[in-house]
């Protein structure tokens, strides 16, 4: 990664793609959150009604990150929005091993979904186009909020595999604790993940975000790459 600084006209595209990039996840978790939830109801599936809040999780997340990039000095709020960010992965870990729990221990007869089956298709598209974006820019801008957001939306697309594979499953051969026991596995990297946020260690190859003036120039800014 170049140690060249930005110029503030970068800096500041880079924060606008930012807040589109948190917009665009916002409004299509949302949509999955409802079609999810939905379907789950149809079909009696409780992978589907989790993965449905998982959506919403998500959703917190986006707007954590639209909060910080729609200050006037997004550098500001980083240490916080990161905090609020080691939540929202707490909060999913804790969804998945409850919901996962309550599969396995009540036992699988939800209907076949093919809904729920296109729906994890199309996050599998969407979703890593959201992480590469994200990723890009968030190691530019050197921008750990960014990149922590990245990993929450990362998290999903591997949740997404999780359910395709639960409901194909269970549509095929009725092995319904296939879903339960790989989301065990997410919901641990889930609070990794979550521990990493919190204290803030995101960005261990950002590029350096601008100086006030060449005399202040010293490598990644105060929130990104602390306590490395």
């Amino acid at each position: 990664m170049s140690a060249s600084l930005l110029t503030p006209q970068r800096q500041a595209a880079l924060s606008r793609r930012s807040l589109q990039l948190a917009y665009a996840t916002a409004g299509y978790n949302l949509l999955e959150g409802v079609v999810a939830i939905a379907a789950g109801a149809a079909a009696s599936s409780t992978a589907l009604v989790g993965f449905g809040l998982d959506s919403f999780v998500e959703v917190s997340s986006a707007a954590v990150l639209i909060w910080q990039f729609r200050s006037r000095v997004p550098e500001d709020r980083e240490r916080l929005a990161l905090r609020l960010i080691g939540v929202s992965f707490f909060a999913l870990a804790a969804w998945v091993t409850f919901d996962a729990g309550r599969s396995l221990l009540a036992g699988g007869d939800a209907d076949a979904s093919p809904v729920g089956i296109g729906l994890a298709v199309a996050s599998l598209i969407v979703m890593p186009l959201l992480v590469r974006a994200k990723r890009r820019t968030g190691r530019e801008l050197g921008s750990a909020t960014v990149l922590a957001d990245s990993t929450q939306t990362l998290l999903c697309t591997y949740l997404s595999v999780v359910l395709l594979v639960g409901l194909v499953l269970n549509a095929l051969w009725g092995w319904s604790w296939a879903d339960p026991v790989a989301a065990f596995v997410i919901a641990g990297v889930a609070v990794r993940e979550g521990v990493a946020a919190w204290r803030g260690d995101h960005c261990d190859d950002c590029a350096p975000l601008p100086a006030v003036d060449a005399g202040q120039a010293s490598g990644c800014a105060d929130g990104c790459c602390a306590d490395r």
